[in-house]
């Protein structure tokens, strides 16, 4: 990996890197080119900053409720949330209410080809004869989007469909035991009580505010 370039220059304040990483003399530079250049860097300093003052409120979040747990469950021998991490916690008016919360990312390995396969051999002894609605519910679940991924809900749904032919409730057992977890991501999110007694959550995005 190449180091980034320093200012090679005896007085650095009197140039400015380009887009293309070559230094250009300020004298040489329009004043509304320099006065964006000002604005846009003393900008990203503060949301950069404020994205460290972010991430550590995320770690004191994180740490002070899974010590409440654990205080918790040292005073009563009882757990709060389950398995996964989920957690509620109330404010004693109920005016606040703190999520700790897990999101899953799910995908499939490579026992979703063979339930493909067999799902395929269903499909075209049952079409021979008229053409099923079924193919083309499979081909949207099975098709791949512009990142290359699937849907997999489209492809969870298929096991609703009650077809006792054997070799499809073998495809529906591969695709449950292909099902894997790719990824996870604990958040927390606070919610405040709305005068109509619907919780709100308070917003930290600033496309939200």
């Amino acid at each position: 990996m190449s180091q980034m370039q320093s200012n090679p220059f005896e007085d650095p304040s009197q140039y400015r890197k380009d887009s293309r990483g070559a230094y250009v003399p300020v004298e040489a530079i329009r004043e509304i080119d320099l006065a964006r250049d000002d604005l846009v860097r003393e900008k990203a300093a503060k949301i950069e900053r404020m994205q460290g003052q972010l991430r550590a409120l995320r770690d004191e979040l994180m740490g002070d409720i899974a010590a409440f747990v654990e205080l918790s469950a040292e005073r009563y021998g009882a757990r709060l949330g389950g398995d996964k991490g989920n957690i509620t916690l109330m404010s004693f008016d109920g005016e606040w209410k703190l999520k700790r919360q897990t999101s899953e990312n799910i995908g499939f390995d490579e026992g979703l080809r063979a339930a493909k396969a067999l799902i395929d051999e269903c499909l075209e002894e049952w079409s021979r004869d008229s053409p099923s609605a079924l193919r083309a519910i499979v081909e949207q679940a099975f098709n791949v989007n512009k990142e290359g991924r699937i849907n997999t809900n489209a492809i969870l749904s298929l096991r609703r469909h009650n077809i006792e032919d054997e070799r499809w409730q073998r495809a529906m057992r591969a695709i449950s035991d292909s099902l894997t977890v790719q990824d996870s991501k604990a958040y927390v999110r606070l919610y405040k009580r709305a005068r109509d007694g619907r919780y709100i959550a308070v917003p930290l995005d600033m496309s939200a505010l």
